[in-house]
Formats: C-alpha cells, structure tokens, sequence
C-alpha cells in the first residue's frame, strides 16, 4: 500500500509546536478529512482542539506502508508518527 505523508505542526498552549505526520491511504485527497484525523489525533493526546489547514498541515510525499501502518489504516484510516513535541 501507498501513503501520503502529511506534514503536520501545531502550537501547543505551552508555546512548543508539536511535530506529527499522518499518514493516509494515496487516494485520500481530500484534505478536510486529513485534517480531521489530525484533530482526532489531538484530541486523544488532550490538546485543546486546534483548526488545522495547509498551514499547519501539508502533503508532504508518497511513501510505502509498513505493516503497521496498513493495520492502522484499515482500522482506523490513518497512521500518526510522532516526531517531536508530542509528548
């Protein structure tokens, strides 16, 4: 399966910017339901709801999924790879 990687930063109330990209299946374009999986990932980490657009959040590239990545997909429709601040 191929992914899109969407690059994804947000300000946290404590003035870090959380880094996280999700990963979605390559025929997702739509971007609001991107977008909508990134304030589901926000919301189960307890950050306030943050509006995401191309600003914080941006197709990055194509990659290859892991098994992993395919596991979540199919059970949930996206994959989030924590990369700083998310913590």
């Amino acid at each position: 399966m191929k992914v899109s990687v969407w690059d994804t930063y947000v300000k946290r109330d404590d003035d870090r910017v959380m880094h996280f990209d999700i990963l979605v299946p390559s025929d997702l374009t739509d971007e609001q339901k991107v977008f909508s999986f990134g304030a589901d990932y926000l919301k189960s980490k307890d950050i306030p709801e943050k509006e995401l657009s191309t600003k914080e959040c941006r197709f990055c590239h194509i990659a290859k999924a892991s098994d992993e990545v395919i596991a979540a997909i199919e059970q949930k429709g996206y994959f989030i790879i924590e990369m700083e601040n998310c913590n």
